[in-house]
């Protein structure tokens, strides 16, 4: 907003050139571009670590960063527009860097057999069929069937067999793992509650309703 006289003019950042560095804001833009108009270049340079500590106060995540101080200078270059001449503690980043496209991640796109279980479990179980036979890779077994009972309890029914755990993890194998005989599950406490996520959304308001209600009705008694 600037004045003169007495009109107003009011500036939009729709109307005003776009940040190369928006976490940055316009302020930073300003030093860098007051910066950049210093005629010695030793001076130039001393002003451009100000800059660059003035940039790792405005965004602390950077820190979590590998490298961060490098990353911070680089972004001081791109926010000159890579026109930036002083004597920096690491080499000037190219422009033709910046268009490089970052490398794709692969995305595994193929079905899940068993979607009450999840993904995560397919792969547990390609693990333990590759295990030798013997106790430890029995004690594997037992473990993913109960975290596969407790997955199928939130989404299904209210009790299952163990028979039934057992067979789907066979299945699930193609039948590389053969689930011991004998193997028995822990039982479970009828005081276990394996709701859906967010199905008791609000109930914790519902019961200090019940309950005031319930009060107000011993009072009167």
């Amino acid at each position: 907003m600037e004045a003169n006289d007495s009109t107003i003019k009011l500036f939009y950042n729709t109307e005003r050139e776009k940040l190369q560095m928006p976490e940055y804001g316009r302020n930073v833009l300003r030093m860098v571009e007051q910066l950049k108009g210093i005629p010695d270049r030793a001076k130039r340079s001393e002003q451009a670590k100000a800059v660059v500590k003035v940039m790792e106060t405005l965004n602390p995540q950077v820190h979590q960063q590998e490298n961060f101080e490098q990353k911070l200078w680089d972004h001081l270059y791109m926010i000159a527009g890579y026109d930036l001449d002083i004597d920096s503690p690491y080499p000037a980043p190219l422009p033709e860097a910046k268009a490089i496209r970052p490398m794709v991640i692969p995305i595994d796109k193929s079905p899940v057999r068993a979607t009450h279980y999840g993904r995560n479990i397919e792969s547990i179980i390609d693990l333990i069929a590759g295990e030798p036979e013997g106790e430890v890779k029995t004690a594997m077994i037992r473990s993913l069937a109960i975290y596969m009972r407790q997955q199928y309890l939130i989404w299904n029914k209210d009790s299952v067999a163990d028979e039934t755990i057992f067979a789907d993890i066979e299945k699930l194998s193609d039948y590389r793992i053969k689930v011991p005989e004998g193997l028995e599950l822990t039982k479970i406490s009828q005081d276990s509650n394996f709701s859906r996520p967010g199905m008791n959304l609000g109930m914790n308001g519902q019961n200090r309703k019940n309950n005031k209600k319930n009060n107000r009705n011993k009072n009167r008694k």
